[in-house]
């Protein structure tokens, strides 16, 4: 198809752009000047996921059903993790309530490491003999920036979100801390942290 040309490597930047930009933003959450930082995770994160977990949905039907890829075996097992995933965020957003962390988990858990082992499957594809569907999993039909494939774009998909989560928890649990009136985050000392632990 003409137009995947266009789209996959704008998916691929995305993928990659996203981890590092949740990276960059955990990195700068204690950080006193981080307040909106930290409440964009607090109040919006789930959000901010629903769209990563819709936009690899999407992207996934795109290049099956527009594109004419045939999804092979370990395909399948990361869009049976990425699909509930979206259509429960979804049902969380229309419905204005926060989807227990435990769902958010256990999918992208469970889809993370199924989206490593297919990408290491694609860069040593003396293995095929794992995968037994009629499509091979070692085939390669999207190759960006000479990394980037379709389970890497999963795989950063479901790091970023579980990242989110991860960034979620620790800002809502020192937002209680801080009602139970323990020191605000930007005002602890280095030792004060030091001995909470």
């Amino acid at each position: 198809m003409e137009s995947e040309q266009y789209v996959s490597p704008v998916l691929g930047a995305l993928s990659i752009g996203v981890v590092f930009a949740v990276l960059a933003a955990m990195l700068v959450l204690e950080a006193p000047w981080a307040g909106r930082v930290r409440d964009f995770f607090a109040d919006h994160s789930q959000k901010a996921m629903f769209t990563v977990a819709m936009t690899a949905t999407l992207s996934s039907l795109y290049y099956s059903e527009y594109v004419g890829f045939i999804p092979c075996e370990f395909c399948w097992f990361q869009r049976i993790a990425m699909y509930p995933l979206a259509a429960l965020l979804l049902v969380a957003l229309v419905s204005r309530v926060r989807l227990e962390p435990r769902y958010i988990l256990t999918l992208a858990g469970v889809g993370l490491p199924i989206s490593i082992y297919h990408y290491q499957l694609q860069l040593f594809p003396e293995q095929k003999g794992v995968c037994s569907g009629i499509i091979s999993c070692t085939d390669r039909n999207v190759t960006e920036f000479g990394i980037v494939s379709i389970p890497f774009m999963a795989g950063a998909g479901f790091l970023t979100i579980l990242l989110m989560q991860l960034a979620e928890h620790r800002v809502r649990s020192w937002r209680r801390e801080e009602s139970a009136g323990e020191p605000a985050l930007a005002t602890r000392t280095p030792a004060r942290q030091a001995a909470r632990r």
